[in-house]
């Protein structure tokens, strides 16, 4: 039995070996069934699925999207079963599909953290789920997660700059930044230290390297500018200008989740799990479950398989 997240932009799997990630734009063509038959043994014939990834721009619209993956695993895994955001399991493609991967860590974390709130940071979306009232969350779209703040647009590497902030305080005065696609927000965690080149994963807007002069030079073009023109200095700002204001919009909608659920605790997972730990602050499920909070739904959505079937 595996757990697997079908996102937009990353495979992840949890099986016995452990936890698996693999970089997989849907967008692109990336092959996924390719990428997810790897995973297939003699051991491991059967899937169990959560996915985000129908909401990518190369489906029409989500059923589109959900046949789509539906049909693609059942190709690897003709076995497999889909959570869905009515806390049940199917065998096929229904509407229900779309987007319950954050409600399957939900599902799992309800138990032993009852008065819990989950912040999990992905590398494109950070998810606020209060774990204090699950009856409340089944039904929920991402289109209703946004309006009630439990879905902020905002990840640990794919988040363009522009989308957060406005502008820099640079020698000379405030600086506007350049509404183009010129760095993202790994660009800005890798220069500021908070991950390491192997976790920026994803692709750069430049399609040029991860390395810290590269993520520079990507940083000095926000503000038009390039790396001999504002220094390592100037590009270190506009990384900590990013940063400043991407905490303070996960900070404000994990203060309003966590004041209108009641919760007690904060709890983050994902590849910014020990990021937001610190800037919450919170408690980072990895102390808990280890490497499994880095692939939160794809391990939930197995653990909690494997409860119900005992029930």
């Amino acid at each position: 039995m595996i757990g697997i997240d079908i996102g937009g932009a990353n495979v992840k799997v949890a099986d016995r070996e452990g936890i698996h990630s693999r970089y997989c734009p849907l967008w692109e063509g990336s092959p996924l069934g390719e990428i997810i038959r790897t995973f297939r043994s003699g051991a491991e014939t059967v899937a169990v699925v959560v996915m985000s990834g129908e909401l990518a721009d190369c489906f029409t619209g989500k059923e589109e999207g959900i046949s789509w993956i539906v049909d693609t695993v059942r190709e690897v895994f003709p076995d497999a079963l889909f959570y869905g955001t009515d806390g049940r399991f199917h065998e096929g493609a229904v509407p229900g599909l779309a987007a319950a991967n954050w409600l399957a860590s939900a599902d799992l974390l309800r138990v032993a953290h009852p008065d819990g709130l989950l912040v999990d940071m992905g590398s494109t979306t950070t998810d606020v789920v209060p774990l204090t009232d699950f009856p409340s969350l089944l039904g929920l779209t991402d289109l209703g997660r946004l309006q009630k703040g439990y879905l902020v647009y905002s990840g640990l590497l794919r988040t363009t700059l522009p989308a957060v902030i406005r502008s820099v305080e640079l020698p000379g005065g405030t600086t506007p930044v350049s509404a183009e696609y010129f760095a993202c927000s790994g660009d800005a965690h890798l220069v500021l230290g908070h991950i390491p080149r192997q976790t920026y994963t994803s692709d750069t807007p430049d399609r040029k390297g991860t390395d810290l002069v590269s993520c520079m030079r990507r940083l000095a073009r926000v503000v038009c500018a390039d790396l001999a023109e504002i220094g390592e200095d100037g590009a270190v700002e506009v990384a900590r200008a990013f940063w400043r204001e991407q905490a303070e919009i996960i900070g404000n909608a994990v203060f309003r989740a966590k004041e209108e659920s009641g919760a007690a605790e904060i709890l983050t997972a994902g590849t910014g799990g020990l990021l937001l730990a610190g800037a919450l602050p919170g408690t980072d499920l990895s102390l808990e479950i280890g490497d499994a909070a880095y692939a939160l739904p794809a391990y939930a959505v197995r653990e909690v398989w494997l409860r119900n079937r005992g029930n």
